[in-house]
């Protein structure tokens, strides 16, 4: 079985993508292969950050490897927090504080429809693939569910009453944009293998 790299040290991440991938292909994580640098996201769509940090590995580690971005377009605020999603109140990363200044961007709209977008970049014997997951839904008020991470808690997906957070990592692998995205990688990857 070959050998593919996910260029992402979230180690939820990893083991969401794990579980699509098995049986196509013997999945390593940053640790694996001794990276650990700060990979450059400086791309302003999520896209382009897909493939500067697949770029970033591939060119620094030369092995065949994959990275995503995500970003939450809430359609209200013009699209934010979109590519600045993990950074959208500050640096810091804080899953809570983006929550706390997502909401309170939001006090007041009418309208709270959202929606998660990722896309993958792979790396596969040095030619570059895409792959795009969406999934649509709307923004809670308030916070529900424990698991999960990111914006889980105050995201529920259309069908659907719970949050990502009040989902099994199973149940929201099904429904999720980085779901439908690495699905969309797997069939791929099981075609050329």
């Amino acid at each position: 079985m070959r050998n593919l790299v996910f260029a992402s040290a979230n180690k939820n991440k990893v083991l969401e993508v794990s579980r699509k991938l098995r049986g196509n292909v013997t999945l390593l994580g940053l640790s694996d292969i001794g990276c650990t640098d700060e990979i450059p996201e400086t791309n302003p769509t999520i896209e382009g950050n897909a493939r500067q940090k697949a770029r970033y590995i591939f060119d620094h580690y030369h092995v065949d490897c994959f990275a995503d971005d995500t970003g939450l377009e809430v359609f209200e605020l013009n699209s934010e927090p979109g590519v600045l999603s993990a950074r959208y109140a500050g640096a810091q990363r804080s899953d809570s504080d983006n929550i706390d200044l997502l909401l309170r961007n939001l006090e007041g709209s009418h309208s709270r429809k959202a929606r998660f977008r990722t896309v993958v970049c792979l790396i596969l014997d040095k030619q570059e693939y895409f792959f795009e997951g969406i999934v649509e839904g709307h923004i809670l008020e308030n916070r529900r569910g424990q698991d999960g991470f990111g914006y889980d808690p105050i995201f529920v997906p259309d069908g659907e009453t719970r949050t990502f957070a009040e989902m099994t990592v199973d149940e929201k692998n099904e429904l999720s944009h980085r779901g439908k995205a690495i699905q969309k990688l797997a069939l791929f990857l099981k075609a050329w293998m």
